[in-house]
This record gives C-alpha cells, sequence and structure tokens, in this order.
C-alpha cells in the first residue's frame, strides 16, 4: 500500500528515489522547480535531457509525458521530468486529464525504475497558473488511484510543497477527498 505524505520545503533536498521535475518542454532547464532541480543537480541532468533531445524527444517532451534520467548532484536516483499544462479555464476538461497524465506517467516511469520513494512537486500550479485547490484534487486523487491499480507501486509518494499556503491546500483537499495522507 502506497503511503501518501505532504511536506513543505525544497524538493531538491529530498533523499528519496525520484524526485519528479515539473520541467518545460525543451528538457533544458527553466525556473521554478525545473531551474532548482537543473542548478541543485548539476550538468549531468542537462547532459542526459540533451541525449533525450538529441534522440526520442527532438521537439520536445510532450504535455503530460515522463520520462527519467539520472539526479545528478540531487540526493536521489533519478529524476523523473513531466511537462504539466497551462491553465486555460476554457479548455479545461483536456488540460485537466494532460496535468492527470503527469502524475500518472510519472508514477508509471517509477515503477518501472524499481523506486520505493518518489518526490512530487505540485505540477503546473505555479507559473503555469493552474488554481491550487484544483491542482491538489487533480494531484492527490489521481495519485491515489494509480496507487491503488499498481498495488506494488511505491510505498510513499511525498508532495514536497514550497511554503505553507500550497501545504495547507493540499492538506486541506487531502482530508475533503478522504485521502489517507501523513502531514
Amino acid at each position: 500500500m502506497t503511503r501518501i505524505t505532504l511536506v513543505e520545503g525544497d524538493i531538491t533536498a529530498q533523499q528519496v528515489d525520484v524526485v519528479v521535475n515539473a520541467a518545460n518542454s525543451s528538457l533544458l532547464g527553466g525556473g521554478g522547480v525545473d531551474g532548482a532541480i537543473h542548478r541543485r543537480g548539476g550538468h549531468r541532468i542537462l547532459e542526459d535531457c540533451r541525449a533525450l533531445r538529441a534522440s526520442r524527444y527532438g521537439r520536445g517532451l510532450p504535455t503530460g509525458q515522463a520520462v527519467a534520467t539520472t539526479a545528478g548532484d540531487l540526493p536521489a536516483r533519478w529524476v523523473v521530468h513531466t511537462v504539466g499544462p497551462v491553465y486555460l479555464a476554457d479548455e479545461y476538461e483536456k488540460r485537466a486529464e494532460l496535468l492527470a497524465s503527469c502524475y500518472r506517467e510519472s508514477l508509471r516511469v517509477a515503477a518501472e525504475l524499481g523506486a520505493r520513494t518518489v518526490a512530487f512537486p505540485a505540477v503546473s500550479a505555479g507559473i503555469f497558473g493552474w488554481p491550487p485547490a484544483d491542482a491538489a484534487r487533480i494531484a492527490l486523487g489521481t495519485v491515489a488511484a494509480v496507487a491503488a491499480e499498481l498495488g506494488s507501486g511505491p510505498e510513499e509518494v511525498r508532495f514536497v510543497l514550497f511554503g505553507s499556503e500550497m501545504f495547507e491546500v493540499f492538506a486541506g483537499v487531502g482530508r475533503e477527498l478522504g485521502v489517507t495522507v501523513q502531514e
């Protein structure tokens, strides 16, 4: 059974098997979580991302998909990069499915790697403008459903939330959904 935990903190400091990166489609670094992971992880992550761009993802990683690289200098084994959708209210259904896909695909890749612990940020809830409570509902609901389906997936999925406001939003939504989360 997968345990879902919530932590307020820095995702780049998490000692886990997999850190999930809220990447941009170029895979070459950016701002927010993506920039922090590339800065702290060092050049090996960027080298792996460049190799992915030169082979499978010449046009970039599609939104909702996930791919793994080394974790470089992070205290993790791998980074799973996923591209979240930008929030657009008039395309909500399509984009909400893409956001859920980020979590599903990241967990699938983590399970293929044999990961026991996975740390997620709040994908798309920052600069991509997704309303935090809705992002939390999609994230927690999807992870709980996928964990139940996998059965033998990760032992722990940890949401590492930047700031007390985002932490409180996720904690409240977890209680509302009846998802067993450990804070």
